[in-house]
């Protein structure tokens, strides 16, 4: 090429190329945004579950769970590393297998996962800890209306949403700063006894059994780390940023959730422990001892945690929905924008329906089955695209563990999902039923569009990154 040509290259290759995201996420900023979308409302909420299941030794299930987080953030920190694209799960199945049901099917999952987690923490607020508060509280009412309070925050807009996070995230933290706090105090002034922390004495079906059927509850507690590959075009090193600042931030979790696991059963009686129909062990726990609070106080401070969870999984659920319509992957009735508040209110009515129905069905044990069901699926898929994905080669060097990890971490997501089909098959319709309405909406969108409509796969790559405010990237 003559060098006469070449400004003129240059210049429309600058114009016809789509505006890049800042980089301005720095390593110790990505690591609170990792544990922010860690810690959440699964630990305050499911302590007692997992000790109906293993007795005492609360804490090994969430190892169990702290180390199946880990093989699957290792895949994930391959791709992120490899793909720095502001995308997830739906753009690394679709560049392993470029099939769009399947890719579709995979972001429907990761949307539905986000509005089980909701209604989840819906229940956890009107069964567990507004009853501190009030003490008659029909339980499906109020998590209907905590739902429509999320919902309206949700529409309000996305900035008033994030700075609420912030203020939110930091008060769960807090919260379980504190309980561990109160729970050492409560153990060095000679309250509970260490050895109950170590002692099985949960499920008739012996402690592996037990142990499994815990993990797939505490693993709930370890989700959300997923949700941080949606930053990484936005950070400022990603292939040496990223890794550690994921590996880094569920560790600080994992240890936070050890420690309440071994101090529950430490501090608190069995029964105690395993009474989650009146209250949560974590209220019990941070009312133990010298140092102990109001169970009022840290019952506000458990409903702000769940709020926050609730956000979270709301804003991205509805964001998905909104940016499957937008690409005509869905029906495009879910793509209507607010003309005042630029937010998608079609997705967040659409969403917020789906949880409000789920929170009308079941527990949280059941809820949270159905989320890490749905999750597990998705990971299983994640996993197995590193394996496939080994074969493409890119330009710059990321993070690659070895082969055994990718293989352990799809080994781990599978056997784990289908211990819970063989061991609660019935926990399982709700999952089926959501999935299913994703088949429905896309032989319908389908239908409309025409069955020979071309369906790019580089539009289903976009959609995890939609924004309300302009039409998705095309060029993931």
């Amino acid at each position: 090429m003559s060098a006469t040509h070449a400004p003129d290259t240059t210049t429309a290759s600058a114009t016809q190329e789509p505006p890049q995201l800042n980089r301005a996420i720095s390593r110790n900023l990505l690591l609170l945004f990792v544990i922010g979308d860690v810690v959440g409302g699964g630990i305050y909420t499911l302590v007692g579950d997992i000790g109906a299941e293993v007795g005492g030794v609360v804490w090994l299930p969430m190892l169990m769970a702290l180390a199946l987080a880990l093989f699957t953030a290792a895949s994930y920190a391959e791709l992120v590393t490899k793909y720095p694209q502001a995308a997830g799960a739906a753009l690394y199945v679709n560049k392993a297998f470029r099939r769009p049901f399947m890719t579709f099917l995979v972001a429907f999952a990761v949307m539905c996962s986000g509005i089980a987690s909701a209604a989840t923490l819906a229940r956890g607020v009107s069964g567990k800890y507004l009853p501190q508060l009030w003490t008659e509280t029909p339980i499906v009412p109020i998590a209907l209306v905590f739902l429509i309070l999320v919902a309206a925050l949700n529409f309000r807009g996305i900035s008033e949403s994030v700075k609420v996070n912030v203020v939110l995230t930091l008060v769960e933290l807090g919260g379980l700063v504190l309980v561990m706090v109160v729970g050492v105090a409560a153990l060095a002034d000679g309250q509970g006894d260490l050895g109950r922390a170590f002692t099985f004495d949960g499920h008739s079906g012996g402690l592996v059994g037990a142990a499994l059927a815990g993990t797939a509850l505490a693993f709930y507690a370890l989700i959300g780390f997923e949700d941080s590959v949606n930053v990484a075009e936005e950070t400022k090193d990603p292939g040496r940023d990223y890794p550690r600042a994921l590996f880094g931030g569920i560790l600080v979790a994992g240890v936070i959730y050890l420690v309440i696991g071994v101090l529950a059963p430490a501090v608190l009686d069995r029964e105690t422990l395993l009474d989650v129909d009146n209250g949560t062990p974590l209220i019990s726990l941070a009312t133990t001892g010298p140092l102990g609070v109001d169970a009022k106080l840290f019952a506000v401070i458990g409903i702000l945690a769940l709020a926050n969870g609730a956000l979270i999984n709301m804003i991205m659920a509805s964001r998905l929905v909104y940016g499957m319509s937008v690409q005509g992957i869905v029906p495009r009735l879910f793509s209507a924008v607010h003309r005042t508040r630029r937010t998608p209110w079609a997705a967040i009515l659409f969403t917020s329906a789906l949880a409000m129905a789920l929170a009308s069905t079941g527990e949280v044990s059941d809820l949270a089955s159905t989320t890490v069901v749905l999750l597990l699926s998705v990971f299983s898929f994640v996993n197995v695209s590193v394996l496939v994905l080994r074969r493409d080669r890119v330009d710059h060097p990321h993070f690659q563990p070895g082969t055994a990890i990718p293989v352990i971490g799809a080994a781990a997501s599978i056997g784990l999902l289908l211990y819970r089909v063989v061991d609660a098959p019935e926990e399982l319709w709700r999952a089926a039923a959501l999935l299913a309405l994703g088949v429905v909406l896309w032989f319908v969108n389908r239908g409309v569009l025409g069955r020979d409509a071309p369906m790019d796969t580089a539009q289903l790559e976009a959609i995890e990154t939609a924004d309300p405010g302009e039409p998705p990237r095309r060029d993931a």
